[in-house]
């Protein structure tokens, strides 16, 4: 079973529309996904509107949990927590922050900031994450991704090394914008394989950490 927690539509950088990442979703034989447009506090309403009305109409009618959810993207740092909060205001089941990656120009703290904050559940490509912005994570709940995006996977094996010394929670999403993004069996298991995982950490990344989100998200499960 797949689960993935980071996806993309046409509301702001993917191609297709949340029914259709729905659609691709179920037919790569996901067990549930999440569609988390990039928002800031200015579209975070207008998004989830209809992201929300998707998901639910598709779930009523296909065997998969589909979340309505936002990615926190380039906000300032020190808003993160009034963004989360709005976004929660707004219907955001999931809510993920766009992290310090190290092919874009996220302003630093913003890491520290979203794992400070009790309405943010991941933290996505982290890049150079510290130890620090790891126990924070870890002691708050906030799970980290480790990311299937080109670019953005390139910190993976460090993420991985820091994240465990900590104890975090990991997810592999694909951060996907097209269909060929979404994750495939084979595929997720090469992600967790190349980011430096054991084989005894592998299906709690890929089974056990999904279920939790899930059901602290108010999900029951396949």
């Amino acid at each position: 079973m797949i689960y993935d927690f980071h996806t993309h539509s046409f509301h702001s950088d993917g191609v297709l529309s949340p029914s259709e990442v729905i659609r691709y979703a179920v037919t790569s034989g996901y067990g549930a996904v999440a569609v988390t447009d990039h928002v800031g506090v200015g579209n975070c309403a207008r998004v989830l509107e209809q992201v929300i009305k998707d998901c639910e109409f598709c779930a009523r009618h296909w065997n998969i949990v589909a979340i309505p959810g936002v990615e926190l993207t380039h906000v300032p740092a020190a808003g993160i927590a009034e963004a989360a909060s709005i976004a929660r205001e707004c219907g955001a089941r999931v809510v993920v922050v766009h992290g310090e990656t190290i092919v874009e120009p996220v302003e630093p703290g913003t890491n520290r900031a979203a794992v400070s904050c009790k309405d943010v559940d991941i933290l996505a490509h982290p890049g150079l994450l510290s130890k620090e912005e790891a126990a924070i994570a870890a002691a708050n709940g906030v799970f980290i991704e480790i990311s299937a995006r080109k670019g953005h996977s390139y910190t993976n094996g460090h993420v991985v090394r820091t994240g465990r010394e900590a104890g975090v929670r990991f997810l592999i999403d694909s951060d996907g914008h097209e269909p060929k993004d979404l994750l495939k069996s084979a595929f997720v298991l090469k992600v967790a394989q190349g980011a430096g995982l054991e084989a005894a950490e592998i299906p709690q990344v890929l089974e056990e950490n999904p279920r939790s989100l899930l059901a602290r998200l108010g999900y029951s499960t396949r």
